[in-house]
This record gives C-alpha cells, structure tokens and sequence, in this order.
C-alpha cells in the first residue's frame, strides 16, 4: 500500500523560509515523478512544482513561485522536499505531495498522479 506523508507547515512570517518533507512508503522515487501541490481557501487545488526522475528536463515550477521555490528528491530513503523562500501571505495554502507516472503534457496536472498525501497547512502573515 503506496502512503505518502507531508510534515512541516507551520505558520510563518512573510519572508520566511519553510521547508516541508514527504514521506513515501510502497512507492520509490527512482522513476516517473514528484510533485507538490497547493490549494487555498475557496480555491482549486493548484500545481506548484514537479521533479521528474527521468529524461530530459527534470524540474517544473509554476510562474508564482519560480525562484522561490525549490523541489529536491533523495530517491535513496525515497523522500522529497520542497524549500520555500521568500514567502507571501499568497502561499498561504495546504500544500499535497503526490507520485506518479505522468506524460509531459500532464506533468503539471493533478490527473498526472497517482498517489497523494493528506496534506499540511502552511499559514504566512503578513
């Protein structure tokens, strides 16, 4: 059984920096793709980023956090990061891990993946 687990939201100031974790058991990040996801109050579920293991390019990031955000994998202890820097109160959100195997033109798309966590909430003041 594939579970994927986020830790580390938290509630922070504008400018801070956060780092969340995903835990992956029954699943490896040696193949397909990683991504992490947001979705605020009233809004849909948004991408954020993507790390694909292999072929080509291998990192995707939405416009609105580009520079700011970065996505790491340690396929070893099958984990995946994502460092936030520079944070608006506009990140505020619950952000999702999830695994799959997407095709290019769905790499940034929720239906691209498989396997999702539940969840943790990251909460910016301003």
């Amino acid at each position: 059984q594939v579970q994927l687990v986020e830790s580390g939201g938290g509630l922070v100031q504008a400018g801070a920096s956060l780092r969340l974790s995903c835990a992956a058991s029954g699943i490896t990040f040696s193949s397909g793709a990683v991504a992490w996801f947001r979705q605020a109050p009233g809004k849909e579920r948004e991408f954020v980023g993507a790390f694909r293991s292999s072929g080509g390019r291998n990192t995707y990031y939405a416009d609105s956090v580009k520079g700011r955000f970065f996505i790491t994998v340690d396929a070893a202890s099958s984990a995946t990061y994502l460092q936030m820097d520079v944070l608006r109160p506009e990140d505020t959100a619950v952000y999702y891990c999830a695994a799959g195997r997407p095709i290019q033109s769905t790499i940034t798309t929720m239906r691209g993946y498989t396997y999702w966590g539940r969840g943790t909430q990251v909460t910016v003041s301003s």
